[in-house]
């Protein structure tokens, strides 16, 4: 948390609206889970709080946009992760537990992805560094170093992200970062 409220304070006084600083850490909730996302979105509404006593006015960006809900919902998560995924998504896991892919469209995909007030490439630059800080989570993160590459972000892009981990996280994030771009990047045609 120290290292988060140094680097929330660096990209506020470099006049990051605040909404850009805290969506990251709503979306990697669905990663990290409820109590981490919770606790580290303590540390820039303190933080924003702080400021403002002393002064500071950090411009607040923009809140997402409507959501659809229902059937409306399943659709564009269903389409959402289809084109992130860069096609249909399926497998004996989906069949075993259908409500998991129906979560993952409808919520993930849905409800979190169709969020508009951060991009695609910002969302999974997220993801990669949150799953790459949790041991154990190596086939998802695989996963999302290729989706991180169909939103555009370049093998580069990428690279750059594995040394600000190895840099500002720690050397073992870093390392399961690399690997995975490493693998995924063996894997592309």
């Amino acid at each position: 948390m120290p290292r988060l409220r140094t680097a929330l304070e660096q990209a506020l006084d470099a006049d990051m609206p605040i909404q850009e600083a805290k969506e990251p850490l709503v979306h990697v909730y669905a990663y990290a889970g409820f109590p981490r996302s919770l606790n580290a979105l303590g540390e820039p509404m303190q933080l924003v709080d702080a400021r403002r006593q002393r002064g500071v006015q950090d411009t607040v960006g923009r809140e997402p946009g409507a959501v659809p809900t229902g059937d409306a919902l399943l659709a564009l998560g269903t389409a959402n992760q289809t084109r992130l995924a860069g096609g249909p998504v399926t497998g004996p896991l989906f069949d075993f537990a259908p409500a998991i892919d129906v979560f993952l469209k409808s919520h993930l995909f849905g409800d979190i992805f169709a969020r508009d007030n951060l991009d695609w490439q910002s969302r999974e630059i997220a993801t990669v560094d949150m799953l790459a800080a949790m041991p154990g989570v190596d086939g998802q993160l695989q996963a999302h170093m290729r989706i991180s590459l169909n939103t555009g972000l370049t093998p580069s892009q990428l690279q750059q992200v594995v040394q600000v981990m190895t840099r500002q996280v720690d050397a073992a994030s870093g390392a399961r970062a690399q690997a995975a771009l490493a693998r995924q990047l063996r894997l592309q045609p």
